[in-house]
């Protein structure tokens, strides 16, 4: 076990997290490599249940930060985009408390999706709001795009949009750990429903729309005088691996000069494809566009990316 070391494991937080490979021990021999957050092991029998222990407690061990392992047992799954995972050691919690860019979260492994990854992303991001604008996150989880944007930039408000209402439960706790209740809004739902969804909450009364329940361009009219849907200055979409790509809806909520930043999959040599889809679906929604960048922003399976591409309605 001495050449096991810290990369044979994740770390969110409180909590480590580890992908034993297929592989597995034989009699009287262990070798254990860390490979890319992986403990493969050789041999024609499983890993047993009170190896894979005792290896957890001795991350417990060295590491006294840490105070819960556990051991990934599949992927992400489903249009939720949930992991499981298994207790192994330490505190029995699958909660993560967990900070980046100067924001706190909370959140649970298993019934929400959180990816550390996109620290940096979601401060580029929040690097690009200018002061004033109103931004809407769509598909926003436990709500870390929406939170760094609000907690790093001068925008107005943040309205955050996710349909997984555990999701939303913690995404409402993370908005007041970081004493943002005044510039962020939950929105929730499903993402195809939310232009008319922030139609109704807009026009509700006359009163909310003085309070500022939605974009600037229509509060201090009459309810009954509003008409189309709310416009946003920026649209973030960090959209999971789905095959909706829920354009239809962001073009419905922008206007001349909205800025949109989609993420999507694509095999490396398909960039280019990915841009030519989002044209396309700009032009039968009737609207004109701008490519101004694309970025690569990790990659999630060999030759296989997240790309991130920036564009402006004109």
């Amino acid at each position: 076990m001495k050449q096991v070391k810290q990369r044979a494991f994740s770390v969110l937080g409180n909590i480590a997290i580890v992908n034993f490979a297929d592989g597995v021990k034989r009699k009287g021999h262990r070798s254990v490599y860390p490979q890319e957050g992986r403990v493969p092991l050789r041999g024609p029998k499983a890993l047993s249940f009170g190896a894979k222990k005792k290896f957890a407690q001795k991350i417990l061990r060295e590491n006294k930060a840490i105070k819960t392992v556990l051991e990934k047992s599949g992927k992400f799954s489903g249009r939720l985009r949930k992991m499981r995972t298994k207790f192994l050691a330490g505190e029995k919690t699958k909660e993560v408390l967990y900070k980046e860019n100067g924001c706190v979260f909370r959140f649970n492994i298993d019934t929400t999706y959180f990816s550390p990854r996109l620290a940096q992303e979601r401060k580029e991001i929040a690097e690009k709001i200018k002061k004033d604008d109103e931004v809407l996150v769509m598909v926003a989880g436990v709500a870390p795009y929406s939170i760094v944007i609000a907690r790093n930039s001068k925008c107005k408000r943040v309205y955050s949009n996710e349909i997984n209402r555990e999701a939303n439960k913690y995404a409402k706790l993370n908005i007041e750990l970081n004493h943002l209740k005044n510039k962020v809004e939950l929105v929730n739902g499903d993402v195809k429903k939310l232009p008319e969804k922030l139609k109704e909450k807009c026009c509700a009364t006359f009163v909310e729309v003085q309070k500022g329940c939605c974009p600037s361009e229509i509060r201090g009219r009459s309810a009954r005088k509003i008409k189309g849907f709310p416009r946003f200055d920026v649209i973030v979409m960090p959209r999971p691996n789905l095959k909706d790509t829920f354009l239809k809806q962001a073009f419905m909520l922008s206007k001349k000069g909205t800025r949109i930043y989609y993420y999507g999959f694509c095999k490396m040599e398909e960039q280019n494809l990915m841009v030519e889809q989002i044209k396309e679906e700009a032009r039968i929604a009737k609207k004109k566009i701008r490519i101004i960048g694309k970025k690569i922003a990790g990659e999630t399976a060999p030759f296989k990316i997240r790309l991130r591409v920036d564009l402006v309605v004109q």
